[in-house]
This record gives C-alpha cells, structure tokens and sequence, in this order.
C-alpha cells in the first residue's frame, strides 16, 4: 500500500508528504500549489496553514483544493476527496449562518466527469459532509463551499444523522474547551468496490477521523466508522492514531518530534479529552 502523510506542525500546521521516494506531482496539484502560496488563500482563517506539497503515491489521484474553510486533497477517480483537513477554532463554533439556505454544488474547480447532485438521487445514501456545515456557520463563504461535491461522500443515512454527527458536535466542543482543534477526515476504501450515479461516484467502505489539540497538552485520537446504519456510539469507535494509520496507509505527525509523535499517535484514552 502506497503510503501518505498528513502532519501538523504546533496547532495550526498540516503538512502532507510520501513516505519513501517522492513520486512525480500531477499538473492539477502543482497548478492548485501555485494558488495555495497566493496571501488570499495563507489569510484563510480556518485552514491548517502553511500547506506544503502534497505528494501521493503513484497510481493515487489527487487535486490539492484549498476553501476558506478546509482543505481537500480530491480524488477525480473516486469522485471524493481523499481527505479533508481543517482547524476549528472556539470563535468558529459561533455562527448565525443556517445550512437550510444552502444547496449541494457541483465543483467546477475539478475535471469533469465529477460528482453531482443528481448522482446520489434514489441512491439509497446521503450526501455526507466531511467538513461540516456545522463547523462553518462562521462565516458565507466558508458556508457555501463546505457543499461543494469535493467535500461530500456517500454515506450511510443512519450514519451521518446518527453517530458522525454526534462525533461532530463533539468536535466543537473540544474547540470550545481548548481553543482550537485541528481534524483531518476522510473515506476508507476496502473490499470489492461500490458506485453509484451516471459519474460512478465511488461508495467507502468505512470514514475515519483524527482529532489533534495543541494545549494544554498535545493529544490526538482516532475514530474509524463502518459505512452502514447499525449504531456506532462515537466513543466506541475511538482508537489510536496508530490504528488509523494502518487502515488507511496516511502517516499523521511526521514532523513532530519522534518521541512526540510516538507517545500521542500510540495513546486511545478518551479520558484525556
């Protein structure tokens, strides 16, 4: 399995780089890095900032889009991202902006074919957000483009109305309690592969997310969840970072000391939160 790299430097940095030998960059991630030095996109206030190359294994796809409010690194293969990162500071939990005024966008930002609206009608599954609406409620744009396709997945219904969305709101309250969170989240892909819709819009098998807090003491856990409508209680479904790592082959924290990165990749305990 090709392995990647996500990696967050003090509270705010995320950084994404192969293990192993650099593999050649797509025209599309090198034309998306240009953009990303522009002052507009460093100014963004919700992002993990200073976003380095992002380098993929060979064979992966990848497109670098940077929001006003996230950053996705989108697969044109899978119609999905794989993986959407953000920080969620305390101010950014507070918000008049309601998601009912908004409606899910097709990105045109990304090669056709892409993922549409229409291609998860009668799907039998939601239109899952991985940055959440609710994480966004700061600010119109920021709103807006959290429904852009790049940041959706299939996903079970009971899921994403259920336990991911508890997870959620869990999330903001530890933004709440320690000023800021960073998250990184995506679909995990196993066993025979799922589409749905005209532009065959891959279906994951499983999401994970991984929470990171710089104070009062750096900590990070894991969350892995099935794709299906059986309840999944977010606390049951805590792990290590470890042990995302090894479902979904990304290396988080690399830059952090090694001793560090050991000790808060290898942790599970809940009650440190």
């Amino acid at each position: 399995m090709n392995k990647f790299s996500i990696t967050l430097l003090s509270a705010l940095l995320l950084l994404a780089a192969c293990k192993g030998q650099p593999q050649q960059q797509t025209a599309e991630t090198e034309q998306i890095e240009t953009l990303a030095a522009t002052p507009a996109l460093q100014q963004a206030p919700n992002r993990p900032v200073n976003l380095l190359k992002q380098r993929v294994g060979r064979g992966t796809s990848e497109i670098m889009l940077e929001r006003r409010g996230y950053v996705t690194s989108y697969n044109k293969q899978r119609k999905t991202p794989n993986w959407v990162a953000w920080t969620l500071t305390k101010a950014h939990t507070y918000g008049d902006l309601q998601r009912q005024n908004e409606r899910f966008e097709e990105d045109t930002d990304v090669p056709a074919p892409r993922a549409t609206y229409q291609d998860y009608y009668n799907s039998r599954y939601d239109r899952g957000h991985m940055c959440p609406a609710g994480d966004n409620k700061w600010d119109q744009q920021a709103m807006t483009e959290s429904f852009l396709m790049t940041n959706i997945c299939p996903q079970n219904h009971g899921l994403n109305k259920e336990d991911w969305n508890a997870l959620e709101m869990q999330c903001r309250t530890w933004a709440r309690r320690y000023g800021e969170v960073t998250v990184v989240c995506g679909p995990i892909y196993e066993g025979e592969p799922r589409f749905i819709g005209r532009n065959r819009v891959q279906v994951p098998s499983g999401f994970f997310k991984v929470v990171y807090r710089e104070k009062p003491q750096r900590k990070a856990i894991g969350f892995i969840f099935r794709n299906d409508g059986n309840r999944q209680p977010w606390r049951e479904r805590a792990c290590s970072v470890d042990d995302v790592e090894e479902r979904t082959g990304y290396n988080f924290f690399p830059d952090l000391p090694d001793d560090v990165e050991d000790l808060i990749e290898a942790e599970e305990l809940l009650r440190d939160w």
